[in-house]
């Protein structure tokens, strides 16, 4: 059973991180004109979350997807789940790029596949 001070201790700790998912969003969207964050996995085909955009199945645990476009971006509001994004078709290449579950960024290469995965 939670005690009155677990409850606000709880209830504080959400709000604090509630603030510092919006900050992010706001000031990384702002700095290189990303778009908002919103709950999801996003890959896109330009830098700084621009060009085509790719809605990553996030409930496709382990399934390797080759995309038809390069992705250069993503954009990750997960949660329980991480996506590895793969220089080659077929979840090939040097070392996968792991997101994470809350992260925006340019990727170092283009990436041609991707796969979900527990966080």
């Amino acid at each position: 059973m939670f005690t009155p001070r677990r409850k606000l201790r709880s209830a504080a700790t959400v709000a604090a991180m509630a603030a510092a998912l919006i900050g992010l969003g706001t000031t990384a969207a702002n700095a290189a004109d990303w778009p908002p964050l919103h709950e999801g996995a996003y890959l896109y085909s330009g830098t700084n979350g621009t060009g085509t955009v790719t809605t990553v199945d996030l409930d496709d645990l382990g399934t390797c997807h080759t995309l038809s476009t390069p992705v250069l971006s993503f954009q990750v509001v997960t949660g329980p789940t991480s996506v590895l994004l793969y220089p080659g078709a077929g979840c090939t290449g040097a070392g996968p790029w792991a997101t994470g579950s809350l992260a925006q960024s340019n990727l170092p290469e283009p990436a041609l596949s991707y796969r979900v995965t527990p966080a």
